[in-house]
């Protein structure tokens, strides 16, 4: 049987595997026993800043439910620790930052280190997981896109709409533009040192993206996160996931990502349609449906399955993360499922058709 970490990795280059590679966003989280009882002990940056709890956190998921991934346990914050921005991550809430950045001086003021000494923690904990998960699993380095990183500074915090963010690209181009700088290099640093450090992948989270227009995405946007893509994709591929962002999924491709990881409102095999063969997709079933009994999540995985017509560069995951009330036995069940599907074909005849005339 192929190994976990080439199975995953084969897919990203699009090639054929011996089953579909499956793992789950916030797959090491609150749905975890063996997690809730450290977080009754610690708290999330307590975790996350420990490389010895996060290398066993990290590692949770491919022992308990046999994905092909782990994905490094970290937040998208962590890297403002080096940019001296003051934030905490509140229960219930998420990311508060002390005071939100609107103005040019305060942008002038954000430090941009070497990622070693913004989040020393983190490195040792990559080649820690590396090595325990050897080849059982790849591993996924991650980090937020630049768009995502500055709605947090901005906003002051998570928003339905953030509306701060969207009048500061309109009314204040310069500084918006003298942020978005900032962000692109202190990521690039960050997540290349993660690549060095012995991530296999790296995923860009974009959770917010889907609340600009396709406009304001390719100018105020889209330059930027293409810059950190150019940068990294020399070191490892990218996977890009972002949500409720189906108007921008075209120009999402444009930017350059290996992969795209997709949320549940498009069927996949339409969503490939529009992100084309070139490019490996990720996804996407409904994180709800692990909340329905049993035959219910398996008809709508074998749907995602179905609309995946084994081409090869399928990476089943969920169209977000793990919700916390999720039974991890319905999560092990998943598994065995994606994995019992069977190989994805070796013939390039299954990729083309009406994906090959939608090429971008």
């Amino acid at each position: 049987m192929t190994d976990g970490a080439e199975r995953f990795l084969a897919a990203t280059r699009r090639q054929p595997t011996d089953a579909t590679p499956v793992w789950f966003m916030r797959q090491a989280g609150r749905s975890l026993p063996q997690y809730r009882a450290l977080r009754e002990r610690f708290s999330f940056l307590e975790l996350a800043t420990n490389s010895d709890l996060s290398v066993d956190v990290t590692c949770l998921p491919v022992e308990i439910l046999g994905v092909d991934a782990a994905v490094v346990f970290a937040d998208i914050m962590l890297p403002l620790q080096g940019m001296a921005v003051d934030f905490e991550i509140r229960e219930e809430v998420g990311p508060v930052i002390a005071q939100p950045i609107r103005s040019e001086r305060q942008v002038r003021e954000l430090r941009v280190v070497e990622a070693e000494e913004a989040t020393p923690y983190l490195f040792p904990t990559i080649r820690a997981a590396r090595e325990r998960l050897g080849r059982r699993a790849a591993l996924v380095g991650f980090g937020a896109a630049p768009f995502t990183l500055a709605c947090y500074l901005v906003e002051g915090q998570g928003s339905r709409d953030y509306p701060h963010v969207r009048a500061l690209i309109h009314s204040e181009p310069q500084i918006w533009d003298r942020l978005m700088t900032t962000l692109t290099e202190v990521l690039s640093r960050y997540l290349i040192a993660q690549a060095e450090a012995g991530a296999d992948v790296v995923q860009l989270f974009d959770s917010w993206v889907g609340v600009l227009d396709r406009a304001t995405f390719v100018r105020h946007v889209a330059p930027y996160l293409q810059a950190l893509i150019e940068r990294l994709r020399p070191k490892l591929p990218v996977v890009y996931f972002s949500t409720a962002s189906g108007h921008l999924l075209d120009a999402l491709t444009a930017t350059g990502p290996d992969g795209l990881s997709v949320d549940w409102r498009l069927p996949l095999g339409q969503a490939w349609e529009l992100v084309g063969p070139q490019r490996f997709i990720q996804g996407n079933l409904d994180p709800a449906l692990v909340l329905a009994p049993w035959p219910v999540l398996k008809s709508g995985a074998q749907e995602v399955l179905r609309e995946a017509a084994r081409r090869p560069g399928h990476i089943f995951n969920l169209g977000h993360g793990v919700l916390p009330d999720s039974n991890p036995d319905q999560l092990r069940r998943l598994v065995e499922l994606v994995h019992e599907w069977g190989p994805s074909a070796g013939d390039s005849s299954i990729s083309q058709g009406r994906l090959g005339q939608q090429a971008i």
